[in-house]
Order: structure tokens, then C-alpha cells, then sequence
């Protein structure tokens, strides 16, 4: 189990991140919808975790009123929602300047905490974000149905079976497979209530900081789904219109949450290690998500001991990972495996 932590929101609220795997500071403004333990092993967002954390220092956090923060909401919006990213930063005492990954409404709260503390931000990737919330876009049919997914939602959320929650699902992961819809009905019960879902959707409908664009001053990279209806992708060029240099690339899908087997997946790791000037792991080696962060660990140089306590697992089974990764890579050592990493 990857360990999970706690801090405190300035009006109280329990806040619960974790910090995993190494390389550059990463950190991804908590979004909708996201349980931290439940995450790890969702087909939904494990490989979003496994590839985070396999190439960065990697700092994710459950927003107020979801996952394994307090289900107490307390006053919500923009200021909010970016103090409680400060909080997280701070409490995890991660190195600066970091990388900011904005999703979806955590693009508000990443865009308004680059504008306030530039000095601490070296990157800003937004992916199938928005700065503008669905009430002021001067769009009043997207208004009414967005009005109508939060009136079902207050309505059905909380209800025996799934027909109201995958109302919501469908929107998300409109390829989704059976397994992946069912994954995301659970991850709607686990995270939060029909009522902390109404306000959260209201809030952010409510909230732009469009204002802002023009005082991002950092490299920023914006990336959208072309057949995105949660959001659809007329923001992210709006993002990208408004952002002084910031670079757009539409990516091919349909899903709000990029999954792991279509095209979009491998194009957004590819996009993001260029922009942010990493490296790949080793095409060749066909290694698994975990053997991969373990791989990265060790090219950070830290001892199994570390590795496992990172990756909450026993010191056995990091030797029995380091063993199979070794063997792919054609190598027999720590430093030989590092030395083929970095191309020496």
C-alpha cells in the first residue's frame, strides 16, 4: 500500500495526500473523481499512478469532499481549492520548482496557483482542462445540462444499483468496457455522497479564472481529448488562445479520462516527457508499470530498503522485482541497469 498522509485545510478540513516514486517534483492538483487507495488499483487510473510515479516525484491528493479527505466540504471555490494545493505542497515538502499537472476542474486551482507563485512552478501541463465553469461560458444549453447532470446527481447518487451514477460514468469513459464502467460506479459510491457531489459540481460550475491566462508566465502544454463531453475541447483551445506560448496538441479520443489501451495513452506520456525534458524508459525492456517505478527508484539510488518503504511492499519482493528487471534489461548490476537507463 502506498502510504497515505494528512494535513489541514486553513478552515480545518482533512486533506489526505501521498508522495510516491522519484525523478523531477510532479504534482497533479486534485480533480474529480479520485480515491487515493482505490486509485492504485482501478483499470480507471492505475496506470495513471503507475506512470506517474514510475518517472517523477509524485504528489496526489484527494480534493474536500472525496476519497480520504474529510466529506465535509466547508466553504468552497477558487481560493479554496488552491490553498488546499498550497497546504499539500507544503505538507509534503516537496522540492521547488515542481511540475504542475492540472485535470479537468483541478486546471482552475493549477492555473491560479502558477499565477500566485510562478517562482515555484517550472512547467504547467493541463489536460482536458477548462478555466471558465459550465455557467459562464455564455452557453446556456450547456448551462441547462449541466444544471440537469447535478440535479440527477443530488437526486440518484446515493440510490441502490447504477442508473443514476452512470449517467456520470458514460460521460467520462464513453469507450469504457463493462469492467471499466463498473470500476467507475464503485469509485462514484467510494468517493464522495450525492450531496457533497451537488455542491462540488455547482462550485466549479460557478467559478472562472479566465482573468488569469495572461499572467501564467512559465512553459505550459495544453492537451485535450477531441471527442471530450465533459469538457469539451473548445476550452482547451480557449487555454491555449489565452496562455502567453503555450503550446496545444488535440489528442484522438473520446474519453475524459485517457485509458490505457487507446492510442491517446502512450501519445500523452510521450508529450509529457518531451515537454518536461525526460526520458523514457527502456522501449525494449517490456517492463511492467511496477517494475518500471522500482526501476526508477533505483536510478534514483536508493536502497531496497527506501524502495519498499516508498512503495509500501516488502524488502523481498523489490529484490525478486530488481531480479526480473535486471534479466530484461541484459544486465547483473545496480549501476550496469542505471548506466543502460540514462544510454551510458
Amino acid at each position: 500500500m502506498r502510504p497515505v498522509r494528512f494535513t489541514k485545510s486553513h478552515d480545518g478540513i482533512s486533506l489526505a495526500w501521498t508522495r510516491t516514486g522519484s525523478g523531477p517534483p510532479l504534482v497533479k492538483a486534485a480533480n474529480w473523481l479520485t480515491h487515493l487507495e482505490y486509485d492504485a488499483e482501478s483499470p480507471l487510473w492505475s496506470h495513471w499512478v503507475d506512470f506517474l510515479e514510475g518517472h517523477f516525484d509524485y504528489l496526489r491528493s484527494d480534493e474536500r469532499g472525496c476519497g480520504l479527505s474529510d466529506r465535509d466540504t466547508g466553504t468552497l471555490g477558487i481560493d479554496s481549492w488552491t490553498d488546499d494545493l498550497s497546504r499539500v505542497v507544503e505538507a509534503a515538502d516537496l522540492p521547488k520548482p515542481f511540475i504542475l499537472l492540472g485535470m479537468s476542474q483541478g486546471t482552475m486551482a493549477a492555473i491560479n496557483y502558477a499565477a500566485r507563485h510562478p517562482e515555484d512552478v517550472s512547467h504547467l501541463v493541463i489536460l482536458g482542462g477548462y478555466a471558465r465553469g459550465s455557467f459562464c461560458r455564455n452557453d446556456d444549453k450547456a448551462a441547462r445540462l449541466y444544471q440537469a447532470i447535478i440535479d440527477v446527481m443530488e437526486a440518484g447518487w446515493d440510490q441502490p444499483g447504477e442508473a443514476f451514477r452512470e449517467v456520470f460514468t458514460h460521460r467520462f469513459v464513453p469507450d469504457g468496457d463493462p469492467v471499466r464502467v463498473q470500476w467507475f460506479n464503485e469509485l462514484c459510491r467510494k468517493a464522495t455522497d450525492g450531496a457533497t457531489a451537488s455542491r462540488l459540481l455547482t462550485a466549479r460550475g460557478q467559478s472562472d479564472v479566465s482573468a488569469l491566462l495572461p499572467e501564467i508566465t512559465m512553459p505550459t502544454l495544453v492537451l485535450h481529448a477531441d471527442g471530450d463531453v465533459v469538457v469539451p475541447v473548445d476550452e482547451g483551445r480557449f487555454l491555449a488562445k489565452h496562455i502567453p506560448g503555450a503550446e496545444l496538441t488535440v489528442l484522438e479520443s473520446q474519453n475524459h479520462i485517457i485509458q490505457a489501451d487507446e492510442p491517446a495513452w502512450p501519445a500523452f506520456q510521450r508529450l509529457l516527457l518531451q515537454f518536461t525534458g525526460q526520458t523514457a524508459r527502456p522501449a525494449d525492456a517490456n517492463l511492467t508499470d511496477r517494475e518500471a517505478a522500482i526501476l526508477a527508484e533505483i536510478c534514483a539510488a536508493k536502497s531496497n530498503k527506501a524502495i519498499a518503504r516508498d512503495l509500501g511492499v516488502s524488502e523481498k519482493t523489490i529484490r525478486n522485482h530488481a531480479t526480473h528487471i535486471f534479466a530484461k534489461l541484459g544486465v547483473a548490476t545496480r549501476q550496469e541497469a542505471i548506466l543502460k537507463v540514462k544510454g551510458g
